[in-house]
């Protein structure tokens, strides 16, 4: 089912964004998203902790689950392996996992198009001596994707809200793509993420439903943060297997992480296996490939 929409003023144009920036409302078609919600009902999300035995919490910070169940897809970025942070945090933090479906492929070749016409042009921009695009890297393509479930966590029998996202960076180099579902999300580029500090709101938008987000370069990707302030919570929501928690709005998050850092189950060090054996073996129940990735560990059963 569509999602019904109310009145909202006409979305920003990408030739009226700030550089840098692009934005389509309309990217993903009616038969796309019936495609994507019917792949998606055969997902089972995984809710995760942020730290584990091999990588405890930092002095001073406890254990906590994240706020929303999670998927990925190409490779699983597990919290408790700290997630790609170039330049030290590159190695064994990217679990091979599932690939695309066909209908995200075709939507991913799209955005990808997009991007390199927005920053490989910046080959030739003024000031530009070294000849090639300092925003997208050589071998860019974007082969991992979060997939965030915004809602509310239940407790005690009642909801609980917790679709936000606090101020950071994505650190995986070049473009980012993000495609959004469901209820409409406010998002914001901030100057600031420190604590108790006020948040010097740089640019925001609400990115709709069906829509397609991108940006990239040096002013949205390193100078500033950004962040989901908050998501609608009117309209549908989505039957999904979401265990304790309605799902109001689904967000595809997709970035560029080198292949050679991409490495199988098997391959991680014994640490690191371990630490996240137990969310392997949650999503090998309902998924072909983590059984297989199990097994070659010899941890299949």
């Amino acid at each position: 089912m569509r999602f019904p929409r109310s009145y909202r003023a006409p979305a920003p144009r990408s030739s009226a964004l700030p550089h840098g920036l692009y934005y389509d409302r309309d990217f993903i078609g009616r038969s796309d998203r019936a495609e994507i919600l019917a792949w998606l009902a055969t997902l089972h999300p995984i809710w995760e902790q942020r730290y584990a035995p091999n990588h405890p919490p930092p002095s001073g910070r406890e254990q906590r689950w994240l706020l929303r169940p999670v998927y990925w897809l190409g490779n699983w970025q597990f919290a408790c392996l700290d997630y790609y942070h170039p330049p030290k945090g590159v190695l064994h933090r990217c679990v091979e996992a599932e690939p695309y479906p066909p209908v995200l492929q075709k939507l991913v070749a799209e955005a990808e198009r997009i991007a390199r016409r927005i920053y490989g042009n910046q080959i030739n921009s003024p000031g530009n001596s070294r000849g090639k695009s300092q925003d997208m890297p050589a071998g860019w393509h974007l082969n991992t994707c979060l997939v965030n479930f915004y809602g509310s966590r239940i407790e005690g029998g009642r909801e609980v809200d917790t679709a936000r996202v606090g101020e950071h960076k994505d650190f995986e180099p070049g473009p980012v793509a993000s495609l959004s579902l469901g209820a409409r999300a406010f998002f914001q580029f901030v100057a600031s993420s420190r604590i108790g500090a006020r948040a010097d709101v740089v640019f925001q938008q609400w990115l709709d439903d069906g829509s397609l987000q991108i940006f990239g370069g040096d002013r949205w990707k390193r100078q500033v943060f950004h962040r989901v302030q908050r998501v609608d919570r009117k309209g549908a929501t989505f039957p999904l297997n979401t265990e304790h928690f309605v799902t109001r709005r689904i967000n595809f998050t997709f970035r560029y992480v080198p292949d050679a850092h991409i490495v199988p189950y098997a391959e991680l060090p014994a640490a690191a296996a371990d630490d996240v054996r137990g969310y392997m073996e949650q999503l090998a129940v309902h998924s072909r490939f983590f059984r297989a990735a199990l097994a070659a560990r010899g941890g299949g059963r």
